[in-house]
């Protein structure tokens, strides 16, 4: 005949399983609350991070459009043939595609 298992050392496994499980519950509660809080700091940061480098980049074309404005004004001012010139060349050229 078979042997029936051991109720009392059986209850006393499964409880212990049960607080086992329980504290690793906890754990992986703790686990994910630090890696979500991380997560929101580091994205945080990031996000700081890239919005200077946009802020950055558009100090930066802006000084590099006002030098490229002032080198235009500079060169029509110094030869205002050339610029007619071109300016009626690239006028003809639109007006010619544009009429396909």
């Amino acid at each position: 005949m078979a042997r029936e298992p051991n109720s009392p050392a059986l209850a006393a496994d499964y409880d212990q399983l049960v607080a086992q499980l329980s504290v690793m519950r906890d754990e992986m509660t703790r686990l994910a609350a630090e890696v979500a809080n991380s997560a929101t700091q580091n994205g945080r940061a990031l996000a700081d991070s890239a919005t200077a480098t946009l802020h950055d980049v558009r100090r930066y074309a802006g000084r590099q459009a006002h030098v490229a404005d002032a080198n235009m004004q500079r060169s029509v001012a110094e030869n205002p043939y050339i610029a007619l010139g071109l300016a009626a060349g690239l006028g003809l050229l639109l007006g010619a595609l544009t009429r396909r």
